[in-house]
Order: C-alpha cells, then sequence, then structure tokens
C-alpha cells in the first residue's frame, strides 16, 4: 500500500488516498472544493468534449474553470481523435490544471456509441495514439481512466493499461466493470489486482467503494495504489476524511456527521454554487444533489421528492426546516 506521505502522480503530489471522481453533472467546482475541504486527496472535472472545445463551446469552458481551493485538480477529456485530443488538451492547459485526464471508461451510450469513453477500449492501439498525442502536448501527467474491458469477451484492461503506460500515462483509474454491466453487478477487484501487477505506474481502484472499510479491503485486495470515490460522496464528503482516517489507523473512531452538520454543509454546498452559476441553473442541478444529503434520515423518500421540486435558495432553506422537523429536531 503507498505510503501517505508519498503520494504522487508524476511529479504532483497528492493529499491522501482517496480521490474524487469526475462526474457529469455533480463535479463541478463547488463539489470540487467542498469534497478537497473534507480531505480528498485529488479531483476531476466533468468530462468535458474534445470536440466541443474545438468549436470553443463555452459550457465545455465552464466546465474546465478551477480554483486554487480544489488543486491538486485535473481536467478529464473526451474523444476518439489523437489530434483532436492533443488540442483539447493545449486547450484546457489555459486553466493550469494539475493533470489531464483521458476518459476512456464512460459508459453511457452518447458517449460510446460515438467511439469515445468505454468504446475505446474495443481498439487498443487508437488508446495508445491518444496517450501519446496528449503526452507530447500536455506540460503536466496525464492519466487514463478505463474500465475491466467492453464486455467479458473483452476483458482487455491489463493489455489497454500496459499500452497506455508504454504511451506516457502517468497513472491509471480502472472501474472493475465492463462497459455492457454499467454500474450494476458486483466490482471485479481481480482484475484491477492483475492491472496494479502488469505496470509499475500507480493504479487507482474505483468501483463500489462506499466506506472506509471497503477502501482498506480493496486497497488491501487489488494492492492499489488510490481509490476514487465517486457516487459514494454525494450527499457524504465526510467519506474521504474518513478513509484518510481509517488507513492510518483501523482503530480511530471515524467522525459520523450529525443531522445539523449535514444540512449545514448541504446549504453551505449550494449557495456555492449559486454564487458560481447563478441560482436558476445552480437550484436545477442542485435537486439531485440535496436529495443525497437525505439518505438515512426518518421520511427521506419524501425529502427527495420535495428536493425535486426545489427552484429557489429559500425553497432549500425551507426543506431543512421539514428535514429538521421530521427528525424532531426542531
Amino acid at each position: 500500500m503507498a505510503n501517505m506521505s508519498n503520494l504522487k502522480i508524476g511529479n504532483v503530489e497528492l493529499r491522501s488516498n482517496a480521490l474524487l471522481a469526475p462526474m457529469a453533472g455533480v463535479s463541478d467546482r463547488a463539489y470540487r472544493e467542498l469534497c478537497m475541504r473534507f480531505g480528498a486527496g485529488y479531483c476531476v472535472s466533468e468530462m468535458v468534449s474534445s470536440k466541443a472545445l474545438s468549436f470553443n463551446n463555452k459550457k465545455s469552458e465552464d466546465l474546465m474553470e478551477t480554483s486554487d481551493f480544489e488543486r491538486p485538480c485535473g481536467i478529464q477529456i473526451f474523444g476518439d481523435d489523437p489530434q483532436c485530443m492533443a488540442e483539447a488538451a493545449l486547450h484546457a492547459m489555459k486553466n493550469s490544471p494539475d493533470i489531464i485526464d483521458i476518459n476512456m471508461g464512460c459508459p453511457a451510450p452518447k458517449i460510446s456509441t460515438n467511439g469515445s469513453g468505454s468504446a475505446l477500449m474495443k481498439n487498443p492501439e487508437l488508446c495508445g495514439k491518444i496517450l501519446e498525442a496528449v503526452v507530447k502536448t500536455s506540460n503536466v501527467p496525464v492519466t487514463v481512466k478505463i474500465r475491466k474491458g467492453w464486455d467479458e469477451n473483452m476483458a482487455n484492461a491489463v493489455e489497454v493499461a500496459k499500452i497506455c503506460e508504454q504511451a506516457g500515462a502517468s497513472a491509471i483509474t480502472v472501474h472493475g466493470r465492463t462497459r455492457m454491466q454499467y454500474y450494476k453487478p458486483p466490482v471485479d477487484y481481480d482484475i484491477i489486482r492483475a492491472v496494479k501487477e502488469a505496470v509499475k505506474v500507480p493504479v487507482i481502484a474505483n468501483g463500489d467503494i462506499d466506506s472506509a472499510q471497503k477502501a482498506k479491503e480493496v486497497m488491501d485486495k487489488t494492492g492499489c495504489d488510490l481509490v476514487m470515490i465517486g457516487r459514494a460522496s454525494l450527499g457524504n464528503p465526510w467519506i474521504f476524511e474518513q478513509i484518510n482516517s481509517y488507513i492510518q489507523n483501523p482503530n480511530n473512531p471515524l467522525h459520523i456527521p450529525t443531522l445539523e452538520e449535514k444540512l449545514d454543509v448541504m446549504l453551505e454546498h449550494i449557495r456555492t454554487m449559486v454564487d458560481y452559476k447563478g441560482e436558476h441553473m445552480a437550484m436545477l442541478q442542485a435537486r439531485k444533489l440535496v436529495a443525497g444529503y437525505f439518505k438515512g434520515m426518518r421520511g427521506a423518500a419524501a425529502l427527495r421528492g420535495e428536493s425535486g421540486k426545489i427552484s429557489t435558495l429559500d425553497d432549500l432553506y425551507a426543506l431543512r426546516q421539514k428535514a429538521l422537523a421530521a427528525q424532531g429536531a426542531y
């Protein structure tokens, strides 16, 4: 297992073993800053289309905006053309990322049916060409996020990882499911271990890591250097500090946030989104994010239903009061 005091991707020093995964519609600047404050070792932007960047698309430009409160931070790009991806990396460099990450794992049909994301794993040679082109363009480390493979008949993560390492990848994140499995069946941690044994660069395990105990279990089972947390962080940024504490000493009592802590952080999270995006856009996106903070609370189903209707910060304050009242805390 990697030493907490010596965690690096290329020349970039990481804060801890637990990293925040890139998640479309979730891991925006406000969320990245929040998770870094709660102990994430590194964070990655929402994925940005290389083709959209070639047309100077404003939404894609906005996705790459980073701040000093979220460092080290990577910008993730996707596409299937080496030259276009190299130009996207050059474009991304204007935002001073610490790392450029290449998405070769997204299972979404709108990405993979166009030859990008996880579809790239059907063409390992192209994966290598994309890596080479981006590495030549970037003056920061380049990493890649892959899956177990396209399907069980093409579970070629080890082959793709070797090619990516040879092409200059500084680290490899492996999600232990195939594209055809999406997010449903159990994660294959053996394939992550196989990748770790096949390459010398840091390997990051991803998939169903939803607690401090699970993070350590996965690190022990796979031998990976780092773990990447995605959906389990929704409404629960405390998971990063819990993982860090447990890895350092499993006997440490883990901090479990109180009801008020959860709701206060929820308000802080969404207020920051409003500051960055304006109330209308932020509140539309906040609907699914707010729901995560109610997990495990009394009346959570009703609160989640209410969260799908919020349109203003005042609506959110009112919902917070309902949540407190439902727990008998106010």
